[in-house]
């Protein structure tokens, strides 16, 4: 194996960053620590990232996107960063339908109220600048839903962006709820998020420079990675209300205001091509 280095991080170690999360995350088993030397830049996390999705037995169907926070911003200079979805982890909610979802014991896990954008058509492959306005014409479909944030280290999101990067963005999963066919006259959602009937999150949803803000950058960082984005994707724009911690055997309740529901149940999780939780 190569020992080059990438931008600071070895290349067999992050071979090795790769290859312990994929291996944690099909079996469902948490990790003790981050499994190698921190990525510390974008090229870095993005190099872990690239290296898993290699590794992983299943088919991107879309992307998960979140903010890089301000106290990052210096360090990690974008103000967003995405992950892939798999097919296995997408899942359509009906109205009124409870979705389980997987959960790693002793790893990280949270629901996060969002709004999830399809895509109408392939992206051009080489445009890699993209405007909101232009973001707006590659909708197909407006939906209401939930990003599952799980991942096999307890302690991801408190490494920062780099580890979260590194670890597929932190995402196993997107609950995908009704649709909104009117969407271009909505200007804001509001967003309630419950566990357990409990309340723990409130937040509005700006649709233009949040959920459509979110694609435009989707749209430009795939296409930079050469992974430019297609017909049928499913993009999850960014938590609402928070992320919001949640154990196996409890249930969320995410209200959209004027809009509608969604409703989901952590489960633990099996091995990932066992069928568990699907």
């Amino acid at each position: 194996m190569s020992s080059a280095v990438l931008h600071g991080v070895p290349a067999s170690g992050a071979e090795m960053i790769a290859e312990q999360f994929v291996r944690a995350r099909l079996a469902g088993q948490s990790l003790p620590q981050y499994p190698g030397t921190l990525p510390t830049t974008l090229a870095d996390a993005y190099s872990c990232q690239e290296l898993a999705i290699k590794r992983f037995p299943d088919k991107i169907v879309g992307w998960k996107v979140a903010r890089i926070g301000t106290a990052f911003a210096e360090q990690f200079p974008e103000e967003r960063l995405v992950g892939p979805v798999f097919e296995r982890n997408l899942r359509i909610a009906r109205v009124g339908q409870v979705i389980d979802f997987p959960l790693i014991e002793g790893g990280f896990g949270a629901v996060e109220a969002e709004i999830v954008l399809r895509v109408s058509e392939d992206a051009p492959a080489n445009k890699t600048v993209w405007s909101i306005d232009e973001a707006a014409e590659l909708v197909r479909s407006f939906h209401l839903g939930v990003e599952t944030a799980v991942s096999p280290l307890a302690t991801l999101n408190d490494l920062g962006p780099g580890a979260v990067i590194s670890d597929f963005g932190n995402n196993w999963g997107v609950v995908v709820g009704a649709s909104i066919g009117e969407w271009r006259s909505i200007e804001e959602i509001v967003a309630l998020t419950f566990i357990d009937d409990g309340f723990v999150g409130r937040g509005t949803a700006f649709i233009r420079q949040g959920a459509l803000g979110a694609l435009a950058f989707a749209l430009s960082k795939c296409a930079e990675r050469g992974r430019p984005l297609r017909a049928g994707d499913f993009i999850s724009t960014g938590a609402i209300t928070g992320v919001h911690d949640i154990r196996a055997g409890q249930q969320s309740r995410h209200v959209f205001e004027g809009c509608g529901e969604v409703e989901c149940r952590g489960v633990r999780a099996g091995h990932y091509l066992s069928g568990a939780a699907r």
